[in-house]
């Protein structure tokens, strides 16, 4: 049986995971299982997810199948462009310098700051009452 020719990569972004798989084809793209515009449905999300093909040029090359979990909508597409970028990255090394210039390569680190006790948010505290003389 002959095996399936595939890239893997892993993007993540806040609390969004995405398993993302390129193989050779002719330009479909899946995400958990449905259509890439039925589940981005925003321009800015399509854009961002599909940013790292299109810089590339191999967006007719490969059918990518993400499954994403966690997070908000917005969060997922980062997460698919990085899970994008690095399978690319494993398919030809040549390409890491253009990802790199564009800012893809590197994980975007930030994500919400934990709640303080004594305190009503993360960096929110409570009023202090002034004193009555």
């Amino acid at each position: 049986m002959a095996e399936i020719v595939q890239y893997y990569g892993t993007g993540r972004r806040k609390t969004a995971i995405a398993r993302v798989f390129l193989r050779p084809g002719s330009g479909e793209f899946k995400v958990n299982g449905k259509a890439f515009d039925e589940y981005f449905v925003t321009p800015s999300q399509r854009i961002a997810a599909k940013r790292a093909l299109v810089s590339t040029d191999t967006g007719a090359t490969f059918n990518v199948l993400a499954n994403v979990c966690g997070g908000g909508v917005a969060g997922q597409a980062d997460a698919v462009r990085l899970g994008i970028t690095r399978a690319l990255m494993l398919f030809n090394a040549e390409l890491r310098p253009k990802l790199k210039a564009e800012g893809m390569v590197t994980r975007d680190p930030r994500a919400k700051e934990r709640k303080k006790y004594g305190q009503k948010g993360a960096r929110t505290r409570k009023k202090k009452t002034k004193a009555r003389v």
